[in-house]
């Protein structure tokens, strides 16, 4: 069974050694693993969605908890999936500084990455404009 989970944390030391340590691994991971999915960072704030079989899925969001490298994580949305949405990443990244701030406009208050202010659909939404409009790097 697949599924679909949406967390954002913040970063303990938000410099880009520890992201690309973070996207490095995963890349590396996750194939093994069956997990796809994406990766958006901007301001110390992390938000991924995660797709895979239950268990898999769940080991790594247990991990990602447990993890000294964020704080603050929240589980934002989960649920069972027909397919996947973000099959052909291993782990893609966001490109924050190439994003048009209307679009993050049209999903916030502010024009920022901000998860914790908004749903878990908006913020499921807000990944989806951006992979459609070829905001994601690294089809790893």
């Amino acid at each position: 069974m697949l599924v679909r989970l949406l967390y954002a944390s913040r970063a303990v030391n938000p410099d880009a050694q520890a992201i690309e340590e973070i996207l490095s691994k995963s890349r590396e991971e996750n194939p093994g693993s069956g997990i796809t999915g994406i990766l958006c960072y901007g301001g110390g704030i992390f938000l991924q969605a995660i797709e895979g079989g239950r268990n898999a899925v769940n080991e790594l969001y247990g991990h990602i908890q447990r993890d000294a490298r964020h704080k603050d994580v929240i589980l934002l949305h989960y649920e069972e999936i027909e397919e996947r949405r973000f099959g052909s990443w291993t782990m893609g990244q966001v490109n924050m500084s190439k994003i048009n701030h209307s679009i993050l406009l049209k999903y916030a208050e502010r024009p920022e990455l901000d998860p914790y202010a908004v749903s878990g659909r908006v913020s499921l939404a807000l990944l989806e404009e951006l992979m459609a409009t070829a905001s994601i790097i690294g089809r790893a």
